[in-house]
């Protein structure tokens, strides 16, 4: 089946791009084009952010209430559709349809919902200043932001974006990856049907060069979430610098996993395991690296690869379907050629290392076999630059002190999990650990009310609760005198 071509949605109407150009937009699980989106350009930019600037005064002088009552409208039109968009989310991307269906879908309703709960309950600061005056704290929205969300987790990435920056009472104009449009584009009839008013959230579809620089360079749009690759964020940091705009840049990571010797084996086997591959191994917080005590090293290594060698993958609507296919040809090819090198550089592949051929239909479809690659230290390319795949290396440790220098060795700074029922080993280890989050005894369960972020490469400030609603709005401080002048 071919869909009709998309349109960018721009002050509550959808529209064509100003330059009639568009994309072909494939289907992971069979390598076919399905349909297209647009190829925008900076008028179209032009025009959402001048859409977004109309509807900004209004906008902001609608009550907390008012807002939240909008933002429960649009979750509640996304449970609705739960399965349409779960379905779409899967063709588009490749994922498991389950997987889209209990994880990729409901998180995306939920920021939604916590956000119009948030805004409910925000709190501002008073200070009494030597009894002559009083101060008090004001946080008021910003203007037009700008939000352009990544190709792993489409639906979900985008609202943990556009549900704060809308919450806080800002207009959005938003750029989702052109690899994966569908279900943003399924949000905009959901945000039209709820009686979002017009211009306050645009969806604008294209490139990251065209679209997405156009967005970045927009002097009119004053603030900027972005969500993706570290050598992206350092072009976006050069082109806002000279507008000074506000920056929240969430970016890569090369997570490690430390495996102490007194774990709970079983439940680190399972964890790691889906750690490591779930979602085809194309989430930011995945287990890249895993470093496991050296008495403990054969033994978990034997099972791990048991464990990876038994995953299914295949056609992604199937159920019970761990894996499906990644999101495009460029980028299997991508994460093979990390699997070639480390090869060429003689290391030891345990399992998989090769793009997966299916029958039938899916034959051009972008899958890869699950793989292990034994790793004796930290050096090499495979354990220093993001894959992004369903890859991951096994090193072994000698000692606490090891485990932590190896862990801190790359540039990158966002999550990490340790294994150990040992209180005082989890608590030394995640305060030496360079991460934003760490995880103990478990993988990826998830607070909205925690703040998120990385340290060193991974990025660049913390979204999540109030971390979120701090980044959508300025504060501003009111100090009123309370004693009476005298001559």
């Amino acid at each position: 089946m071919t869909m009709e071509p998309l349109k960018n949605y721009i002050d509550a109407a959808w529209c064509a791009p100003r330059e009639g150009q568009y994309l072909d937009n494939y289907r992971p699980r069979t390598g076919q084009v399905y349909g297209q989106i647009p190829d925008s350009g900076p008028d179209d930019i032009d025009q959402a952010v001048a859409a977004a600037m109309r509807a900004f005064p209004k906008w902001k002088a609608t009550s907390r209430a008012e807002r939240s009552a909008l933002l429960l409208k649009i979750a509640a039109g996304l449970e609705q559709r739960l399965d349409a968009f779960a379905e779409a989310e899967s063709e588009d991307q490749g994922k498991p349809l389950q997987l889209a269906r209990h994880m990729d879908i409901p998180r995306a309703i939920d920021n939604f919902r916590f956000f119009a709960g948030a805004i409910l309950h925000q709190e501002e600061r008073a200070f009494a200043t030597h009894d002559l005056a009083f101060n008090y704290t004001r946080r008021e929205p910003i203007g037009v932001a700008g939000l352009i969300s990544p190709w792993n987790l489409p639906l979900y990435l985008l609202t943990w974006k556009i549900a704060p920056a809308l919450a806080t009472g800002n207009t959005v104009v938003a750029k989702p990856s052109e690899l994966t449009s569908v279900t943003a584009h399924l949000l905009t009839e959901v945000m039209h049907a709820a009686g979002l008013p017009p211009g306050v959230c645009n969806i604008v579809y294209g490139r990251g060069a065209r679209a997405g620089d156009a967005l970045v360079a927009h002097p009119d749009v004053p603030l900027l979430s972005f969500t993706g690759g570290t050598a992206t964020a350092a072009l976006i940091g050069q082109r806002a610098a000279p507008f000074y705009k506000k920056l929240s840049l969430e970016l890569g990571g090369k997570n490690p996993a430390l495996i102490f010797k007194d774990c709970d084996l079983e439940a680190a086997l399972a964890t790691t395991l889906r750690s490591s591959m779930l979602n085809q191994g194309e989430i930011c917080l995945c287990t890249s690296r895993i470093f496991v005590e050296d008495e403990l090293y054969p033994k978990f290594v034997e099972r791990f690869v048991k464990l990876v060698q038994d995953l299914k993958v295949g056609d992604p609507r199937e159920p019970h379907q761990f894996m499906g296919a990644l999101v495009s040809q460029a980028h299997r090819s991508k994460v093979h050629s990390f699997v070639e090198r480390a090869r060429a550089e003689g290391l030891t592949v345990l399992c998989g290392g090769a793009p997966l051929s299916l029958e039938g239909d899916l034959q051009g479809g972008y899958y890869y076999q699950p793989t292990v690659v034994a790793a004796p230290h930290s050096k090499f390319e495979i354990m220093q630059q993001e894959v992004f795949g369903p890859v991951v290396t096994v090193t072994p440790f000698r000692s606490f002190e090891d485990a932590i220098s190896q862990a801190n060795s790359t540039r990158y700074g966002l999550a990490a999990t340790v294994w150990t029922q040992n209180i005082h080993t989890a608590h030394r280890a995640a305060a030496a650990l360079d991460a934003g989050q760490v995880w103990v005894n478990t993988w990826m369960l998830r607070d909205l009310r925690v703040p998120f972020g990385g340290m060193k490469d991974s990025g660049v400030g913390r979204e999540g609760g109030v971390d979120s609603l701090d980044f959508f709005t300025e504060q501003k401080n009111i100090c009123l005198l309370l004693t009476a002048a005298t001559d």
